[in-house]
């Protein structure tokens, strides 16, 4: 009996809603990753799980620099527990409206688009989670990033986040530019 409620549970979860890029805009802006991220950026955000758990809590300062082809960004995580990570995107943009990325622990090659006020970023990597006894472990996911311009400076990213195909949670950014 458990296993089939938790079968059905996957499957209700599995058919929530998500954005796409054809979705009616809410706004005029244009969001332009290069301008927005260029310079000190600044982002507070959480990991929730299915249940709506918030699991873990973060503030970011991200460094960008943007040379005509790449932007570069220096994300410097400080979570709620006291842990810290750097993690350094090199993004290319492919066209008009479309990117591509690596960073360490990114598996292959990160794709994006870019579509009036809307960004969306799909990527594979394998992030370091604190065990209990103190240890790291890494955990393989895929981010279905989707990203809003709230206005000149502040940017919402809701990220869904799935492993082995199936919905574990959402990251939630709010990002403030400085």
């Amino acid at each position: 009996m458990k296993h089939l409620a938790a079968a059905a549970l996957v499957l209700l979860v599995g058919c929530t809603g998500k954005p796409s890029l054809d979705d009616p805009k809410m706004s005029n802006r244009d969001l332009d990753l290069e301008t927005f991220f260029e310079g000190q950026t600044v982002a507070k955000g959480q990991f929730q799980d299915l249940f709506g758990t918030v699991r873990r809590r973060f503030d970011v300062t991200i460094e960008g620099t943007w040379n005509g082809e790449t932007l570069t960004l220096v994300e410097d995580f400080v979570y709620e527990d006291g842990a810290t990570e750097r993690r350094v995107w090199t993004l290319t943009k492919t066209g008009d409206q479309t990117w591509q990325g690596s960073a360490p622990g990114v598996i292959g090659t990160a794709m994006g688009e870019e579509r009036g006020d809307t960004f969306n970023w799909a990527y594979t990597i394998d992030l370091p989670i604190p065990s209990a006894d103190g240890t790291t472990e890494t955990m393989r996911v895929t981010f279905d990033d989707w990203m809003w311009l709230l206005g000149e400076d502040r940017l919402l990213n809701k990220a869904y986040v799935r492993r082995y195909g199936l919905d574990i949670g959402e990251v939630v950014i709010f990002f403030e530019k400085r």
